[in-house]
């Protein structure tokens, strides 16, 4: 399940046993390259939530969680960031990052 945070309250989409979040812009390329991969782990995790913020819309978020780049997944477990990945990440390094902490 992909979401695109608007108006919610991140911090209750957050509170999930495992979620990643996707940081972009639509302007920014290797944001548009990421797409289709996060688009490719929806499908083959329908257990994983899924979040996309874009930062020039949610600048507070952007923010608080210190974004400087994009784009930026971060995986939060249980509202806890586990981990943090910045600029464009092949699935196959994100689904082993997703395994990891599935059962952590």
């Amino acid at each position: 399940m992909i979401k695109e945070i608007k108006n919610e309250n991140f911090d209750t989409e957050i509170k999930d046993e495992l979620v990643l979040v996707d940081f972009y812009a639509s302007w920014c390329g290797p944001c548009k390259m990421m797409h289709p991969v996060i688009a490719q782990l929806a499908e083959i995790n329908p257990h994983l939530k899924i979040l996309k913020v874009n930062v020039d819309e949610r600048e507070d978020i952007a923010r608080d969680y210190g974004i400087m780049t994009i784009p930026t997944l971060i995986l939060f477990k249980n509202n806890e960031i586990k981990e943090k990945n910045i600029g464009f990440t092949p699935r196959n390094v994100l689904e082993k990052w997703i395994e990891n902490h599935k059962d952590n």
